[in-house]
């Protein structure tokens, strides 16, 4: 089955356009026949603007005609060349350049020492590398492990501080919300203490300027 690029804006379109069953169109579509009695009811889809199934050449003229004649017929969708330029493409690895690949070491060793909250993955994908290599690095069996310092990638040209930014705050949060559920405190960020740890006495009279 050939998907359908904007399924609930096509679907707006036939049930304003067409004399076809809500099934038809579900079908059609890959939606639930209630939720296509939904939008013809206005209660889903409401700011949704049509698309022309035809007009993108996602349906042909002669299959609409033949599944308006006929309750029972499911149309077949079409492949367009213009729905498959619109789809979303996986994005591509980021390219390192040559130049720069030697530098990757001493920036994995950064995200290692000062960052370690960072998973491997998004360190892999920041800088184009691998989880073995990362793993090399952090138990120092690279084979040049001698000579790796730790240099931030914004430095080394590997990546833009913008980059680094996201990376960081993205880590730092998740691993704010892991400690919040685990009831894990910061030992290093400031704290108060209970009244009772301190020896504060509840409702203790203030002192006055004659004391």
């Amino acid at each position: 089955m050939t998907d359908i690029l904007m399924p609930k804006a096509t679907a707006v379109w036939l049930v304003d356009n067409t004399s076809l069953t809500f099934d038809q169109i579900a079908d059609f579509c890959g939606l639930h026949p209630l939720e296509v009695r939904g939008i013809a009811d206005g209660e889903v889809a409401r700011d949704i603007r049509g698309a022309d199934p035809i007009g993108n050449g996602q349906l042909t003229r002669e299959e609409l005609d033949a599944a308006q004649a006929n309750s029972a017929y499911r149309m077949k969708a079409q492949k367009s060349r213009h729905a498959e330029l619109l789809k979303p493409t996986k994005k591509a690895p980021r390219y390192t350049p040559v130049s720069r690949r030697q530098d990757r070491p001493d920036a994995i060793a950064w995200f290692l020492r000062n960052h370690p909250e960072v998973p491997d993955a998004q360190i892999s994908r920041l800088l184009g590398t691998t989880k073995a290599t990362i793993d090399q690095i952090r138990n120092r069996t690279h084979w040049n492990s001698a000579n790796i310092k730790p240099v931030d990638p914004v430095t080394l040209g590997l990546s833009t501080q913008m980059e680094l930014d996201a990376v960081v705050r993205k880590a730092a949060d998740k691993k704010a919300k892991d400690d919040a559920k685990a009831g894990i405190t910061d030992p290093d960020g400031p704290s108060l203490r209970p009244a009772s740890e301190t020896g504060a006495v509840e409702n203790a009279p203030l002192a006055t300027e004659e004391d």
